[in-house]
């Protein structure tokens, strides 16, 4: 059967280098990094057949979301990060054991409170640097 049920996984900062991890509870919805690289069209007059040429250029590392479940307990020491310069250690865990690893930063904190719901937020990170992937199987890789 193609793919894989998503249920399970989580979202862990770290304040201390990787050492240890503190889980983001409450998690209903969480995507990235999204990865993106840049292109240069460097078509000229001569190009094969009229073909359009590319090379490609900075890598970039995207963001990662969540839409959480708000709680104040839960959250709002991660306000922390939006408040320093310097990248914080981030990963997501999936339930195979693989994981994204990442340097991030909070750029987003967008709490809401309707009157006929649950307290949710949302919260945007960018990330840092090259995100390094640790396949499941073989416990590293990219």
């Amino acid at each position: 059967m193609a793919g894989k049920d998503a249920f399970g996984v989580k979202l862990e900062r770290s304040s201390d280098g990787g050492t240890t991890w503190e889980p983001i509870g409450n998690i209903h919805s969480i995507s990235g990094p999204g990865l993106e690289r840049e292109e240069y069209d460097v078509t000229t007059h001569d190009s094969p057949d009229q073909w359009e040429e590319i090379i490609f250029g900075i890598k970039r590392s995207g963001e990662v979301s969540a839409d959480v479940y708000f709680d104040a307990e839960k959250h709002l020491d991660l306000l922390s990060d939006f408040e320093t310069s310097d990248p914080v250690d981030y990963r997501m865990t999936f339930k195979d054991g693989s994981r994204w690893a990442f340097k991030a930063g909070l750029t987003g904190f967008e709490p809401d409170f309707p009157h006929d719901g649950s307290a949710e937020a949302s919260l945007t990170w960018k990330v840092s640097g090259k995100p390094n992937f640790d396949d499941a199987e073989t416990g590293g890789g990219e």
